[in-house]
């Protein structure tokens, strides 16, 4: 609450009150998407990344190895405890922020999607970074030096259309702007990028993601040793 505040005050009042609208929305209120992405996203990673690598790390894996569970149970439990967390993470943020700036969510169940898909996504990333990781300090590598960058190159603070004609092009390799796009469309129904796209994007990579986590489970890499 506390960040989420600070952004509010630097971004949303102090520059927000001398800045045009942006898409018929105001400043404030066109960043509250982006400021909850840029929270889930960097909080899926990293509470997904540390929850498997503790148990690698003080050899309680094994006790879970042995268990007569599923890969695909092992993976709900890990992941689902992750994404719960990033999800009240996300709304706590959007709660937060309607203490600076009024807003509307036109598709709340779109929204909601949105919510749910980043946090398991980027939770099943960060459990193949905990997985990867051999040092508590390469666990923050990822969410530090390549999702907040992303993040905050990915539209959070401003529009696609505000940029020029040739970052206008080269931003779209950044995947962060698929997920700020779509999410922001469900509250005020305009997109720097086709809101099909973007859900298309955050399936395509949950079914990728899942799919590693599952094979990992199933075959033990790096975990058994």
């Amino acid at each position: 609450m506390l960040t989420t505040s600070l952004y509010f005050i630097v971004f949303g009042s102090a520059m927000g009150g001398r800045m045009m609208e942006v898409g018929g929305v105001s400043y404030g209120a066109f960043i509250v998407p982006g400021l909850v992405m840029l929270s889930i996203l960097t909080e899926s990673v990293s509470n997904a990344s540390f929850g498997i690598y503790m148990p690698r790390w003080a050899g309680t894996i094994y006790e879970l190895l042995s268990a007569p569970v599923s890969a695909i149970e092992a993976v709900a439990g890990y992941v689902g405890a992750a994404a719960t967390k990033s999800l009240v993470i996300g709304l706590v943020t959007l709660a937060t922020a309607r203490l600076f700036v009024d807003y509307e969510i036109q598709h709340p169940l779109w929204a909601l999607a949105f919510l749910v898909l980043t946090c398991v996504s980027f939770c099943l990333l960060g459990f193949l970074i905990g997985v990867l990781a051999d040092s508590f300090e390469r666990l923050q590598i990822v969410p530090v030096m390549v999702i907040m960058p992303l993040t905050f190159l990915g539209g959070t603070f401003y529009s696609l259309s505000m940029l020029p004609e040739f970052w206008q092009k080269v931003i779209l390799f950044n995947p962060i702007v698929y997920l700020i796009s779509g999410f922001r469309w469900s509250f005020y129904g305009v997109a720097d990028v086709d809101v099909g796209i973007s859900i298309a994007a955050i399936i395509g990579f949950l079914v990728v993601c899942f799919l590693a986590v599952w094979w990992i489970f199933k075959t033990g890499y790096r975990l058994k040793n």
